[in-house]
């Protein structure tokens, strides 16, 4: 191939390249610049042809540059520039913009020249950026189900247990309700007479305390299994909570033992914006648990009190108390107290006290002691 064929190839390949081509020399003076570079700075081959070339480069790079330069062509071979770095261009117009830069170098006439082949590399970036941004996203969410995953099993396997521990509670817990209730409808069997009505009234209250055991024992499981699910959802209206707290304790009183008596006042209005579901809920399993946990002929007191933004509920029983190393478990599911062994009772109450009281954006407070009785007092906030 004769040297006007290899020139005019250069000139083709120069001239046609799809990546900016820039020659400079070893003061830095751009010599040639090809069409592609032309286009990518924003200048014409004129305003370039002759100037420095860290007119293209950013300020904080232009005087670092240099010493780069000069380094290069004390030991000049082919490379890429910036292994490992985000390279940065600058436009006529001033906007920044990343590139890439390959290096190569011959000599002409004795003089040494660099060839600079550069690549506009912004589209490349966005398209990294927005994978990077994808990735992260994809990844944000894959943990978020891997924490929705965890958690589903961590409720199915704690629903699990429910279960289990709702066969175990129930198997013990209905045997004796269901002996009773046996056992009386037997023996009103044999009381046939007119004058044994009496013993027919007393097994007729025997089984009827009985069915309200077990109907006590199918809610507290019923209402657990709704809170363990997240289906329980506070519904707000405007009820009189003298009056619910009245027929909770007229309840109550039909259960109470032998002497029992349960004392009510209220202070304040009447009229309060809460759940009326829950709130009856949480006296219920309060009153149930005083009568439970209190010797006969021992008194139980019940207190509600209307303030401006809250609801205080108190039930105060003289029963049996807890003891103080076991307080800390007591709103656990399923806890039962050393001292309890006899009475009925599932442990699920308070849990589910405590429930519906944050449920409501309340607190469950108790004091107590054995042998002494004790306090609990719900503050429940009225929004």
């Amino acid at each position: 191939m004769s040297s006007l064929e290899s020139e005019i190839g250069f000139e083709a390949i120069f001239k046609y390249a799809t990546i900016g081509i820039l020659v400079v020399d070893e003061e830095g003076t751009i010599k040639m610049i090809n069409p592609n570079a032309q286009e990518i700075f924003g200048y014409s081959q004129k305003e370039l042809l002759g100037k420095k070339m860290e007119i293209l480069l950013p300020k904080n790079l232009k005087s670092r540059h240099e010493g780069h330069r000069e380094n290069y062509f004390l030991n000049p071979h082919a490379r890429s520039m910036g292994i490992g770095l985000d390279l940065k261009a600058v436009r006529k117009s001033g906007e920044e913009f990343p590139v890439e830069i390959s290096l190569g170098h011959y000599e002409i006439e004795g003089r040494r020249m660099a060839v600079a082949f550069i690549s506009d590399i912004t589209e490349r970036k966005k398209t990294e950026e927005a994978l990077r941004q994808l990735n992260e996203k994809l990844e944000h969410r894959v943990n978020e189900r891997t924490t929705e995953l965890s958690d589903a099993l961590g409720r199915e396997k704690e629903m699990n247990e429910l279960k289990s521990r709702f066969v175990s509670t129930a198997s013990h817990e209905f045997r004796t309700p269901l002996s009773v209730i046996l056992s009386s409808i037997s023996l009103i069997e044999r009381y046939t007479e007119t004058e044994q009505q009496d013993k027919r009234d007393r097994h007729v209250h025997r089984i009827k305390k009985s069915v309200r055991n077990l109907t006590d024992i199918l809610n507290d499981f019923l209402s657990l299994e709704k809170l363990q699910q997240g289906k329980m959802v506070k519904e707000e209206k405007s009820f009189d909570i003298h009056e619910l707290a009245n027929e909770c304790v007229e309840e109550a009183r039909t259960t109470a033992q032998h002497g029992q008596t349960i004392e009510y006042e209220h202070k304040g209005e009447s009229t309060v914006e809460l759940d009326p579901k829950m709130t009856r809920n949480i006296l219920h399993n309060l009153l149930s648990n005083a009568i439970k946990y209190s010797l006969p002929n021992k008194p139980i007191f019940v207190q509600s009190e209307v303030s401006e933004k809250s609801v205080n509920l108190v039930v105060k029983d003289n029963g049996i108390g807890i003891p103080q190393k076991e307080q800390k478990h007591l709103f656990e599911k399923f806890f039962r107290a050393n001292n309890t062994e006899g009475i009925q009772g599932t442990g699920l109450g308070l849990n589910i006290v405590k429930h519906y009281a944050e449920l409501m954006n309340g607190s469950v407070e108790f004091i107590s002691a054995p042998d002494k009785g004790t306090t609990f007092t719900v503050k429940l906030v009225q929004e």
